[in-house]
């Protein structure tokens, strides 16, 4: 069983934003854990993803956003090893969706390099009967589900020239429109794509530049977007605004493309982004900071301050912080199951993960090893349990580093699905593999007011 730790609190220094004295809020130090915590996740299964004919190597290693559809049940990951978008169907059969009907290949992902900036697919959202795929150079597609095997329906340029990828994507299905990211342009942008609802087309509209003169002052890129039926709005992580590395946000924007309010972050660096109960979101942080306030991530063999790893959780109306969840991150994708009340945090950099904690200056790739798949009480707010996962690393003109960083789940029976590059250590992986966990949890029927699912 877990147990309680005492809280310690460490207040930061004051820091000047946008030309005005601002606090950072107090950063809790030490473990805020449940007690008693629920019934453990546990593993229960391990499915090996083929190699498709598009692949130059032997297995998946780069892989991106991956989404459960909850009318069907349905696994989609985002797989650029294969050129294709993996699917999980009776949590069983895995089989792989192509673009069809004359449209381009899937970027993939291309040696020596092995840029993710151009690589493709990125981000999947399926809403039956379709599937959102984003890709390289700035290619949003749509595909018809109801065929055999599906077929594209679309596709749409985000910005005409715009050599980068198209990556994480929301969907709002009442009004038929998407929100999609380029987060490696410069400067990053987001853009609102119309759904025709009966037919699957998709027309790219409207771009929202998130630099400083429009209002956001992006410096490192967006991420996770995701659309809230209740406030009628997408959100929108955000790592870093302004020149100020310890402050990131989630920012508001409207069906219009409009930024109506920025909710400021510190010590976080926002990136994963999941909608749960009572209208709050789970930020899942990709950056780790000292309990003192300085950067830990990368620099565990010269800080002397023990890390202080967080995600956060707002109020999607106020903005408001309404926890800091200490001891769980950090990594990508994070996702809200309301069949269990728990969120589910992909921590591929997690404070666990090999680090050069001595001597100053050692070499250690954290790209392998050990990384934590972090399961939140969403009711409590608090962290019950971190799982161990898998990061696999890169080997040099042969396959990118393969990082445990993203996770979904199916509120019907309540598994969690997180995908693993192709390893020997985890059970049917050598070609990489979607690993499914279970919990045996007697609350699970218990449902939050207001929820809904990622």
């Amino acid at each position: 069983m877990v147990q309680s730790h005492s809280i310690v609190r460490v207040l930061f220094k004051k820091y000047v934003v946008s030309l005005a004295l601002a606090t950072a809020p107090l950063l809790v130090v030490g473990s805020a854990w449940a007690d008693p915590p629920a019934p453990a996740l546990r593993l229960i299964n391990s499915l090996p993803i083929p190699v498709s004919a598009l692949n130059p190597g032997t297995g998946t290693f780069s892989y991106d956003i991956s989404f459960v559809d909850q009318s069907t049940g349905v696994y989609y990951l985002a797989d650029r090893n294969n050129f294709a978008v993996d699917v999980v169907s009776a949590e069983s059969i895995v089989t792989q969706i192509f673009p069809t009907n004359g449209h381009p290949p899937f970027a993939g992902i291309s040696p020596p390099a092995f840029s993710t900036a151009t690589a493709g697919p990125n981000g999947v959202v399926a809403a039956f009967p379709f599937l959102f795929v984003t890709d390289a150079p700035s290619r949003v597609l749509s595909f018809d589900l109801r065929t055999n095997p599906p077929t594209t329906v679309s596709q749409c340029t985000t910005k005409a020239g715009e050599p980068t990828r198209a990556d994480e994507l929301a969907f709002d299905p009442k009004d038929g429109l998407i929100l999609a990211i380029n987060n490696a342009a410069s400067p990053p942008f987001a853009t609102l794509i119309t759904v025709d609802k009966m037919s699957g087309t998709l027309t790219c509209g409207t771009n929202i530049i998130l630099d400083a003169a429009h209002g956001v002052d992006a410096q490192n890129g967006a991420e996770q977007p995701v659309w809230d039926p209740g406030t009628q709005k997408f959100y929108l992580s955000i790592p870093q605004i302004t020149g100020n590395k310890t402050l990131g946000a989630v920012i508001r924007i409207s069906t219009t493309g409009t930024v109506e309010a920025t909710y400021k972050i510190f010590f976080c660096s926002p990136a994963g982004l999941a909608l749960g109960p009572n209208e709050n979101l789970l930020v899942g942080c990709n950056t780790i900071w000292a309990e003192d306030g300085s950067l830990w991530t990368g620099k565990a063999d010269t800080n002397t301050s023990t890390a202080a790893p967080q995600l956060v959780i707002l109020d999607a109306v106020t903005g408001n912080t309404l926890a800091n969840v200490m001891g769980a991150g950090v990594g990508d994708e994070v996702w809200f199951n309301g069949g269990d009340n728990h969120y589910y945090a992909a921590s591929s950099g997690s404070n666990l993960a090999p680090n050069a904690l001595f001597p100053a200056g050692a070499a250690v790739n954290v790209s392998q090893g050990a990384a934590t798949l972090d399961v939140i009480d969403a009711l409590s707010q608090t962290l019950e349990q971190r799982v161990p996962t898998l990061n696999v690393p890169a080997n040099d003109g042969v396959h990118p580093a393969g990082t445990a960083h993203s996770v979904a789940a199916y509120s019907g029976t309540n598994h969690v699905f997180v995908p693993n590059a192709a390893n020997n250590a985890v059970f049917n992986c050598l070609t990489g593999c979607i690993t499914i966990y279970e919990r045996d949890d007697p609350a699970a029927n218990q449902t939050a007011s207001s929820a809904s699912s990622n």
